[in-house]
């Protein structure tokens, strides 16, 4: 199978968020290290491995271009180059994080609206397009199964994901779904505790990280960071 690439962002390596995160997930992208889920929040560790099952594979990270198959005609070598351009006119971000719960899982997410974060998403989107292979049915299925408005199911068949331009709101998720009111309340005293060191400063914002999943299941990995302003 081919590789699935997207575009996120992501703190740099060295941030102790990066490390945190690469530790509660149980995956650190950056140099594909995997670490045991460990009690918290009064939750033995095979409960805490199944709450981060879901974002364990995608690595922590904010979506900015969601993952893609390259279109037919494009291959990675002009994606790198694309992203290198990109990156080379963009200016870096600072962005304030607070945890949230969206829906019945939870996350990382601004504190406040950043209309150049919102614009460098809805650029990433547009702008990487044309790399961008349509996706299968399959898939449009499985994002058509959460339920989605009329704009959302626009953006569906044009860009291939229903949550971009003015439906995207930028989070970096922490765990799935957890059902059980009680338990997403304990889990999300627990991450705001332990978070509240890591984002005291605003997060620098100042690459586009380029994200590969080699093959169906495999967890991603980062493939590449490009500085903004070269």
């Amino acid at each position: 199978m081919a590789p699935r690439f997207a575009l996120y962002a992501a703190p740099h390596a060295k941030d102790p968020l990066h490390d945190f995160a690469a530790r509660w997930l149980g995956w650190d992208p950056e140099t594909g290290a995997a670490a045991p889920a460990e009690p918290a929040a009064g939750l033995p560790a095979d409960r805490i491995s199944e709450l981060t099952a879901d974002p364990r594979q995608y690595g922590f990270h904010g979506t900015l271009k969601p993952p893609f198959y390259l279109a037919e005609g494009t291959d990675e070598v002009q994606l790198i180059m694309a992203l290198e351009r990109f990156a080379a006119a963009r200016k870096p971000l600072r962005v304030p994080l607070k945890m949230a719960a969206l829906g019945s899982f939870l996350a990382l997410r601004p504190s406040e609206t950043i209309p150049a974060l919102d614009q460098l998403a809805a650029d990433c989107v547009r702008d990487f397009d044309r790399f961008r292979a349509p996706p299968s049915e399959q898939e449009l299925a499985r994002r058509r199964a959460a339920g989605l408005s009329e704009r959302q199911e626009q953006y569906l068949q044009h860009w291939g994901y229903p949550y971009v331009l003015d439906e995207f709101r930028m989070h970096f998720t922490l765990t799935g779904r957890i059902r059980d009111d009680a338990e997403r309340q304990a889990v999300l005293d627990h991450l705001t505790e332990q978070t509240a060191p890591l984002i005291r400063r605003d997060v620098a914002l100042d690459e586009l990280c380029l994200f590969v999943q080699n093959q169906p299941g495999a967890n991603f990995r980062i493939a590449g960071r490009y500085k903004f302003g070269g």
